[in-house]
């Protein structure tokens, strides 16, 4: 049974700090590329970072660009998403997202069931 279990969110003063992790079991994490998502309220999921299954490569939406990290240890089936400087743009719902890389799980696409994240003072 696959799941992606997030885990981290909570209320942040603006300026703060918060780092957001997931847990995947029931397939080879590995050999999935791992994502972020976000969804505020009343606007689409959008993507916000993304780390290959290796972790050699990393990319961010322009709106957390020099704020956030994503990060993963494949020995322990986990990513990581350190969030700084935190704004109340950033107030959203955060989705963990594996994608299957290898061609016969290509079509593999699994979700978390979110993490709220609150910047507020």
């Amino acid at each position: 049974q696959v799941q992606l279990v997030e885990s981290g969110g909570g209320l942040v003063q603006p300026g703060g700090s918060l780092r957001v992790s997931c847990v995947a079991s029931g397939f080879t994490f590995s050999r999935y590329r791992m994502s972020w998502y976000r969804q505020a309220p009343g606007k689409e999921r959008d993507l916000v970072a993304t780390i290959t299954d290796g972790g050699g490569t990393t990319n961010y939406a322009d709106s957390v660009k020099g704020r956030f990290t994503i990060s993963r240890d494949n020995a322990k089936n986990t990513v990581y998403l350190q969030m700084n400087s935190l704004t109340f743009e950033d107030t959203a719902v955060y989705y963990c997202n594996a994608r299957g890389v290898q061609l016969w799980e290509i079509r593999n696409n699994y979700w978390g069931q979110g993490t709220q994240v609150t910047v507020s003072s």
